[in-house]
């Protein structure tokens, strides 16, 4: 059980006398990729929301009523989502939801969900998911923003001046590039090349051979699996030793696996639960990482994943605002996520306000080196 968070959501559960399995339940709805391009992000999503809606209702549910996570299956693909959304809104009728896993799909959803005025708790990353904000959405990943701060800083650290951008043309990575075409100059970095590629290209080094010829201080390349992992590897073929520097799009051993050898020595900005075992003991999110890492282990028998704490965050808060409303309508569970802070998850230390519907900053990630095949802290 994870206690450490659990014990938070359940403090006023209960409270009615008949059993938890005679109550109607709380329908919350999810949206994610379990399969298709982005299963190595939707299956432990996916995952976890099982996981933790049992470990809840083991617990007597919320407010004495059981809860139940209605998840569909996405494929990765834009128009399944905004079928799943209809689904969920239309049929099942729910009072939140959470989804989709990438970018691309939240946005195409996130519509739907405020024109029926109900709250979606997204789980991709890019920074227009809230922003500008949406009275309706809010998303648990640390945005693109923080992200880039971090990477920029360690480079700034390491002297870098030229700096060249590959980035994946769908949601997650032009939302990636805006960023880094923004904050590059305020950092005194020079943006030498900005090549894109496509979500589904196998060979990089035409690109790749581009930047090259440029001879740029660092490589920053944004995307999510499987590109990255091809850009890695077409990096280490072309005998290229110019840093690459990762976003955290990969922070999950799927890429080390996909990369291979060629993953060794990337530096990349992730959430702690990559080196939750690294942290200091007193740091307030090791133990609820370290209870995360073991109850998912134990059921699943896979590895976890900070894509799966991307949904653990989503559940839980969506949980903690309906425990604070005392009751479970959408516009209670907005109103009251609206207003969570110093609420501990697994991708940070969550500060939500009517102008903040992410509620992290970039003290949410550690940048960590890939050292013999595994993940190394080397700076918060």
């Amino acid at each position: 059980m994870i206690r450490y968070l659990l014990a938070v959501i359940t403090m006023t559960i209960l409270c009615t006398s008949a059993p938890v399995s005679a109550a109607q339940p709380i329908k919350i709805g999810a949206i994610v990729s379990a399969t298709g391009p982005a299963s190595f992000l939707g299956e432990p999503e996916r995952n976890t929301l099982i996981m933790l809606q049992d470990q809840i209702n083991a617990r007597g549910g919320l407010l004495g009523r059981p809860l139940e996570v209605i998840i569909y299956d996405d494929e990765t693909e834009v128009n399944k989502a905004v079928g799943a959304a209809n689904r969920l809104l239309s049929r099942d009728r729910v009072v939140a939801a959470i989804g989709a896993t990438t970018s691309g799909n939240t946005l195409a959803i996130m519509p739907r969900f405020t024109s029926a005025k109900i709250p979606l708790v997204s789980m991709a990353a890019a920074e227009r998911i809230v922003k500008p904000i949406n009275p309706w959405v809010f998303k648990t990943p640390q945005s693109d923003r923080h992200a880039v701060i971090k990477i920029l800083e360690h480079a700034r650290e390491r002297g870098f001046k030229s700096i060249a951008i590959i980035t994946v043309s769908d949601g997650f990575g032009q939302a990636g590039r805006e960023v880094l075409q923004e904050l590059l100059p305020t950092y005194g970095m020079t943006l030498v090349a900005d090549e894109i590629y496509g979500p589904r290209d196998t060979d990089m080094t035409p690109q790749l051979t581009k930047i090259r010829g440029l001879n740029p201080d660092a490589i920053i390349c944004w995307g999510t699996n499987p590109g990255p992992a091809v850009i890695a590897r077409n990096r280490v073929q072309l005998g290229m030793n110019t840093p690459l520097y990762m976003s955290h799009g990969v922070a999950s051993k799927r890429f080390i696996e996909l990369a291979g050898e060629a993953a060794e020595g990337l530096i990349l900005p992730a959430g702690r639960l990559t080196v939750a075992d690294q942290l200091p003991d007193d740091h307030p999110q090791k133990a609820l990482l370290l209870e995360y890492i073991r109850d998912y282990e134990k059921r699943f028998n896979t590895e976890v994943s900070t894509f799966g704490g991307y949904a653990y965050d989503a559940l839980a808060l969506i949980a903690e605002a309906i425990t604070r409303a005392g009751e479970a309508t959408p516009q209670a569970i907005r109103d009251n996520l609206e207003n969570i802070s110093g609420f501990v998850a697994t991708g940070g230390i969550f500060n939500l306000s009517p102008e903040d519907h992410n509620g992290l900053d970039e003290r949410a990630f550690v940048m960590v080196r890939i050292t013999n095949g595994d993940w190394e802290l080397v700076g918060e």
